[in-house]
Parts: C-alpha cells; structure tokens; sequence
C-alpha cells in the first residue's frame, strides 16, 4: 500500500446476528500524521480489534482521561467522544452493537458500559482473546468477517443459554424507536405523554437500560448527524449542517460539538485525518 492511504471495508453481520450487530468495518490506514483520533458519541456501542499493535484510547479528550492500551476494546454509549492516539497506522476491525446487542453478546445490559471503554477479553472472556487471536491470523476481509461471525455467535448461545433475552419494555423499544427516526427531534415530554408515562418515569426506565436519559440520547443523535454531514464527500458549510441536523443556529452546533468533542467544529476539520475508525 503506498504511504498516505486508506482502505476501508464494510459488510453485514451473519443473519442471525442483525438483531443485534448492526455492522463491520475492516480498515487499513496509514501514512498519515501523528496524532489523536476523536471517536465520536453515537447510537451505538463499539468495539475495536486491532490488527497490528495496540490501541492507545482514552474515554475522553483533553479532560484528564488516563490513555490505556487495548488488543481489543469495547465502549458503551458515550456523552463525549473517545481519544484514539495513533502514530499515523491504524489496521483492525470495529463492530458496532445495538443496546439489545450489549445483553446477547457481552451478556449484561448497555447501562452497564455507559461512559466506559474496557478490554474486549474482559467481557467475552477467552472467546475475546481467541478473536484477537484468529483475526490477526487470518489474511483476507472475507476470512476475518467470516470469524468475527463465528465467535459473536458463539458469545450469543453463550449469553443466552438457549433462553429469549430478558425483555426491554416495550415503551422504553418504543422511545428508542422514535428517537433514532427523528435523529433527536423530538421532545421528550411530548413522546413521554404519547407513551403514557411521565417524562421522570421514561427517563429513569429509558437510562436504566442504556445509559443514557433520553434527552441526552437525542443530542448524541443530533451531533451524530452533524458528524455525518462533516464527514461527507463535499461536506456543507458548518451553518448548513447546524440547520439539516436540528440546531437552532450554528452557535448551538458549536456548544454541542465542543462538549461532545472538546475542539470546536473547525478545529476538529483541521486536525482530524483518520474518519474510517470508531
């Protein structure tokens, strides 16, 4: 591969695995310049495998976040994005995780990891160590996806025994739902009331099975879009992204990216190189 180059690959989880993996990425970058890759908040939970030498990751950027080195690490949902140090290389494989995903394949429920990044082996146990392991062993895209889909799917008969996953009420589903089909645009106490449930009582069931309240969920999805909007092709001027994404102007959208971020919109277009990766 020449220097300054990217390879990214996506595919689908196994059919049997969709409920709960929502995708795979394998990416090879490298050539790029030293350092921090700004993992952003979003929908999802995130694991990374490294294919070559260890992640250095922090669970937030310029707060003080002990920097830990990971084969493997998994995240919860996040408020703030994560730090990836890099030396400008990065080759591994992410998954991502619906919240149902946390329960069938670590085994506990995604409140559980909120605000956390910890080693991959620490909750899938030896079948952790045997994915690190067998991708790194193996020497195609195809190859690595088809293990990533075996030992995901050995960690959900393990998970569940044979049994149905304990059973997310159907308001707190119902509120997920609509929150990821409005990308965050809609109002918590409005939705709260549709559903028949006080905004506290939605709140609390709402945290206690992902980790996050609901109206900080809707942030994260706002800035997620705006993220999408950042990162495309030929990305929108920044006050076009706020007003597509939800902001009531552009100096919302900085508040939001700053805090979810610790750099400003512009600061963080400047700086970031790597946008394959978590």
């Amino acid at each position: 591969m020449e220097a300054n180059a990217a390879i990214r690959i996506d595919a689908r989880p196994a059919p049997a695995l969709q409920r709960y993996v929502g995708s795979y990425v394998g990416f090879d970058l490298r050539g790029f310049p030293t350092g921090v890759h700004c993992g952003p908040p979003g929908r999802v939970l995130t694991a990374v495998i490294s294919l070559s030498g260890p992640l250095e990751v922090a669970a937030g950027i310029g707060d003080g976040s002990p920097v830990t080195r990971f084969a493997a690490v998994a995240g919860g949902l996040m408020r703030r994005a994560v730090a990836i140090h890099h030396d400008g290389r990065q080759e591994g494989m992410q998954l991502s995780l619906t919240p149902l995903g946390a329960r069938a394949v670590y085994g506990m429920p995604a409140a559980e990891l909120a605000h956390q990044v910890v080693p991959l082996d620490e909750l899938l146990g030896t079948l952790g160590s045997e994915l690190v392991d067998r991708l790194r062993a193996a020497t195609t895209w195809v190859a690595r996806f088809a293990v990533l889909d075996e030992l995901l799917l050995r960690a959900v008969r393990r998970s569940t025994g044979g049994e149905h996953l304990p059973r997310v009420r159907p308001e707190v589903a119902e509120a997920w739902r609509r929150l990821l089909a409005s990308r965050g645009r809609v109002q918590v106490g409005t939705l709260a009331a549709e559903l028949g449930w006080s905004r506290r009582h939605l709140t609390d069931r709402f945290h206690g099975e992902v980790g996050l309240s609901p109206k900080t969920f809707a942030r994260v999805l706002r800035f997620e879009h705006a993220h999408e909007l950042a990162t495309a092709h030929e990305p929108l001027p920044w006050s076009d992204v706020a007003a597509v994404s939800g902001y009531a102007d552009q100096a919302h959208l900085v508040r939001d990216w700053r805090e979810f971020t610790g750099r400003s919109p512009t600061a963080w277009r400047r700086g970031e190189v790597l946008l394959g990766t978590w």
